[in-house]
């Protein structure tokens, strides 16, 4: 079933990038799809994932996709073909606050509802850091194998005089995959009363 709905996640993607429909359409039937959350990119993916799976989720059994769009600006496309105007599905997500105005724009012009898309003030990433403490990120950042980088890290002119909040962050975007990965470990890390605002509702919402 997880693989049928990676397959479905797949046949959407190609879809946005301007191949058929069917194959989409055709799964969504099959697989029983009726939620799409859409997400920026993989590590906001990865967090939802490791979230759903601490808090006892199976988003496949429920109907509920997780798409990684590439971006803010594909927002319009995808709410598009997977909203009211394409697939009739329900569609929730997760916003950065200075891509909201793509997103109300995507949204409108799909004829789709704004309710369930809930905004990082700056990303994702900056709301599990700040919501598990600079400390115990970089505990993480350690645990993970990757002190020598964030130490070599540390030590470049343009991290001086940065806070070590904004300095996690950077980090985590430094290295191919490296957000991905620790989208995950970040969120297998919080306590349950942790948990940013956003993420949690998102959640819920599902």
């Amino acid at each position: 079933m997880a693989d049928d709905m990676r397959a479905f996640r797949d046949a959407v993607n190609g879809w946005a990038a301007g191949g058929p429909g069917g194959p989409a359409s055709d799964l969504a039937v099959r697989l029983g799809v009726r939620t799409a959350v859409l997400l920026e990119g993989p590590s906001d993916l990865a967090a939802v994932e490791a979230l759903a799976a601490r808090r006892g989720r199976d988003l496949t059994a429920e109907g509920v996709c997780v798409v990684s769009m590439g971006g803010a600006m594909s927002i319009g496309r995808y709410a598009e073909l997977l909203g009211p105007p394409g697939l009739g599905l329900r569609l929730a997500g997760l916003c950065d606050e200075n891509e909201q105005r793509f997103y109300d724009r995507g949204l409108k012009r799909a004829r789709a509802a704004r309710r369930d898309f809930f905004v990082c003030v700056r990303d994702l990433e900056e709301e599990l850091i700040r919501a598990l403490g600079t400390a115990s990120a970089e505990e993480i950042v350690r645990a993970g194998g990757d002190l020598r980088a964030w130490q070599t890290f540390l030590n470049q002119p343009a991290q001086h005089g940065r806070t070590r909040q904004q300095q996690l962050r950077r980090f985590l975007g430094t290295k191919k995959g490296r957000k991905i990965r620790y989208g995950r470990l970040l969120v297998e890390a919080l306590a349950p009363e942790q948990v940013p605002s956003p993420l949690d509702d998102l959640l819920t919402s599902l």
